[in-house]
């Protein structure tokens, strides 16, 4: 019996949080294996192997309780706890939790109830119009069940990496290809290369002049569990974690067709090949044929293979066929992180942040920027930790300390304000009068309509002491869809007033997304690029955001905080309103 992959051990420790949650386990016992689950599957070695090598506690999250199981689910393909639980309940119970809002306690509540234990009984329920009658349930959750089966999203879909977790994975296999001696170049192509959201899978290319070799070499990397030859110049693989791996590999003098064919959406890549039919030319990963001569042009860098279709060349971010190929385009300048100012949402330990505020403001200026905010939690915010007004006051009186003792950099007092169902802030407008920066998102009540939504954030947008609207949607990629609104009726109220609209860089927001960005600057908004950073160690990550706004095809002129503080400082609603 092999060796179980980090996927299937990830999966016997979230099957066991869930078997401990419907049994009524103490709620610590049930995040640990959760924790547990996710550091298995974040890790990019075996864990298989760490675990015999008694190296698995070195792991977040694994003690040496976590350490048995995993011996026990190695030498016998199972953990006695899980089967001890499984008896207990019906197979298809955990599947319900596949739905959204209906975790393992509902799930649990509708068993004893309902004796509902299947995705099909619970359908029937909610058909036959009986899930109303739970209390705690109710006529909206049946119509929310029976949306949810008719999406389809009872079904088990492929998971998705996010972009973070992908770039580092593909960051690992490229720097080992490179290090074999048959490497000549080797880069990351597809999803990870534009700088998807997320992607299904990796695609790796190279040059070598020993192809075989250099596809042979992935099979041996430690990252990777299993490998199958392609061909003589390519691999497939798949990660511990389960992440797929495909790797080509073409002489140098093909490298630059190799990349282009591989990077670009599937639209992106049948424009090219349209055109160049046109042309009397065939576009393959190999070449372009040149039909009239027979000859076959080979193309060492992307640049040639775009000139001989008498294109300029093409950044990455934007080879998703919204225009990039069409006659008269201009290829913008994109803005670079190095350019980015300001960071105007960051959180500290007086709410859910992990350092100070002075630690916070000089993270910043070591990373050179020349302004920073300080926008904890406000007190509606509801996950605990936040800043009453009272504590409010306080922070004032804190960062203008800070400010005063720093050099170099404006350290600006502010804050994350929750937007209220009605629209306002939950600080009143005095106290919000006295800040330098008021950033205000929503982090309560999500399930409003369309209209309400949008409603909801246009009223926080026309207030005065509002400078900015904070991840937008509310969107967590891969794990919550956004919440409904109307983005262009946002993008008109933002514009008329002066409000500017953020892309929040936490590496599963990136709110704005890439298609309302690009959409809120054709619209005249003010946007900003923030961290969201809820500690010193990532502030680095406005990367992510820069990927974004990369991906709308924004330059440095058109994100607000690219501009040095005395700019900036009068495009905030505190500076105009305080001046009338």
């Amino acid at each position: 019996m092999s060796d179980p992959s980090n996927a299937t051990i990830a999966a016997a420790f979230d099957e066991l949080g869930d078997l401990y949650e419907l049994d009524g386990a103490v709620a610590y016992r049930v995040i640990a294996y959760r924790n547990a689950a996710k550091a298995v599957r974040d890790a990019s070695v075996s864990v298989s192997a760490l675990t015999r090598e008694g190296r698995v506690t070195s792991l977040p999250g694994i003690g040496k309780t976590l350490e048995e199981k995993l011996h026990a689910l190695l030498d016998t393909g199972t953990i006695p706890a899980a089967e001890k639980l499984r008896a207990k309940f019906p197979p298809g119970l955990i599947d319900l939790t596949r739905l959204p809002g209906l975790g393992p306690k509902r799930a649990r509540k509708l068993f004893d109830e309902l004796s509902i234990d299947s995705l099909e009984s619970l359908r029937a329920a909610a058909e036959a119009q009986k899930l109303r009658g739970v209390k705690g349930f109710g006529p909206k959750f049946e119509e929310s069940v029976l949306a949810a089966f008719a999406s389809g999203v009872a079904e088990k879909a492929a998971p998705r990496l996010v972009l973070n977790k992908a770039v580092e994975l593909s960051d690992a296999i490229v720097e080992a290809l490179r290090a074999h001696p048959a490497a000549v170049r080797v880069e990351a192509a597809g999803g990870v290369r534009r700088l998807a959201d997320s992607v299904k899978d990796l695609d790796i290319v190279a040059a070598s002049e020993d192809p075989a070799a250099l596809a042979a070499a992935l099979a041996e990397l430690d990252l990777v569990e299993s490998a199958s030859s392609s061909g003589e110049n390519a691999a497939r693989a798949r990660t511990h974690n389960g992440v797929s791996i495909d790797l080509r590999v073409v002489a140098p003098d093909q490298f630059g067709n190799l990349l282009q064919h591989f990077t670009g959406n599937k639209q992106h890549n049948v424009k090219i090949r349209e055109r160049a039919v046109r042309k009397g030319l065939h576009v393959s990963e190999y070449g372009i044929l040149d039909d009239a001569t027979e000859e076959t042009l080979r193309c060492a860098t992307e640049e040639e293979v775009y000139a001989r279709l008498g294109l300029p060349w093409i950044p990455p971010e934007l080879r998703e066929d919204r225009g990039e190929l069409e006659p008269g385009y201009v290829v913008p300048d994109l803005i670079t992180q190095e350019q980015l100012k300001g960071d105007l949402h960051c959180h500290t330990v007086a709410s859910d942040g992990r350092n100070t505020a002075l630690e916070m403001a000089r993270g910043a200026s070591e990373r050179g920027l020349e302004y920073v905010a300080i926008t904890d939690h406000s007190a509606t915010h509801g996950f605990g930790n936040d800043v009453s007004p009272d504590g409010l006051k306080r922070q004032i009186e804190l960062v203008r300390g800070i400010n005063e003792q720093l050099d170099g950099i404006e350290v600006l007092v502010g804050t994350e304000t929750n937007i209220l169902p009605d629209g306002s802030p939950d600080y009143d407008d005095e106290l919000l009068a006295e800040l330098d920066w008021v950033v205000a998102s929503v982090h309560t009540s999500f399930g409003m309509s369309s209209a309400e939504m949008t409603k909801r954030i246009v009223t926080a947008i026309e207030h005065p002491w509002i400078d900015c609207i904070g991840h937008l949607t509310g969107r967590k990629i891969e794990r919550r869809k956004p919440y409904e609104l109307d983005a262009d009726a946002i993008f008109a109220a933002a514009a008329a007033n002066g409000t500017m609209l953020e892309i929040n860089s936490a590496p599963d927001r990136r709110d704005l997304n890439d298609v309302h960005a690009r959409a809120a600057n054709a619209a005249g908004v003010t946007i900003v690029i923030n961290t969201d950073a809820h500690g010193v160690s990532t502030q680095g990550i406005a990367r992510w955001g820069i990927a974004t706004a990369r991906r709308a095809g924004l330059t440095a002129a058109e994100v607000a905080n690219t501009r040095p503080w005395a700019e900036f400082a009068p495009l905030r609603k505190h500076a105009r309103t305080a001046t009338t």
